[in-house]
């Protein structure tokens, strides 16, 4: 009891969103050095897109993360962190896009196109980008004001959405190659968050 006393003073402290902005950030740093020093490898284009979907879904499985530890330990201030975090997701999904864009395809708009439309694991991928950006466009106060609070909270369940077009991108993009070891880690994690969610709806339907 007293410890979980002093996990919800801790989750209070002004602290503690900058110390968790930093170390969201600590990839980006470490990939923006790592491309600068040539450290990603013999093949730094796909090493950098690889990393930077990774740590998309690693920050996507720590939104989706927050509300159960909120519910389950009786800690609301967590709450005040999805907000920033669910930005970090799109900020490694730019990066993500960014990489393929870039270094893959040159920022030939024609060809990515055309890339989108033909390879299914792609179109995938991006459908989940737009999907987030309509999230992280409506996810400041001035955008719940305007939808209203339902209209709001029915649009970013979305986020479920964008999780399975994530998974399934990365189940696509790694069935290519025979390896799904990371695929099932982060499909257990997944799976694990959004059903303890439906769990939740399902004894709360039945309590009415």
């Amino acid at each position: 009891m007293l410890a979980a006393q002093r996990a919800r003073a801790l989750m209070l402290h002004g602290a503690v969103k900058p110390v968790l902005f930093g170390v969201l950030l600590l990839p980006f740093f470490w990939l923006l050095y790592a491309t600068l020093t040539n450290q990603l490898g013999a093949n730094p284009a796909e090493a950098l897109i690889r990393a930077s979907g990774d740590w998309t879904l690693r920050a996507l499985c720590l939104v989706l993360a927050l509300t159960p530890l909120r519910v389950l330990t009786a800690t609301p201030a967590l709450g005040r962190l999805r907000r920033m975090s669910g930005l970090f997701v799109y900020f490694y999904a730019v990066l993500h896009l960014l990489s393929y864009s870039g270094f893959d395809m040159g920022f030939e708009l024609a060809d990515i196109a055309k890339d989108i439309a033909k390879r299914p694991f792609i179109l995938v991928g991006f459908s989940a980008f737009v999907l987030l950006t309509l999230l992280a466009a409506t996810s400041f106060n001035r955008a719940i004001r305007w939808l209203g609070g339902k209209r709001w909270q029915g649009l970013h369940r979305l986020v479920y959405v964008v999780s399975g077009l994530a998974m399934l991108h990365f189940f696509w993009m790694r069935a290519a190659k025979h390896n799904y070891a990371e695929v099932l880690v982060y499909a257990a994690i997944l799976a694990s968050l959004l059903g303890w969610r439906v769990i939740r709806f399902v004894k709360q339907r039945r309590s009415r």
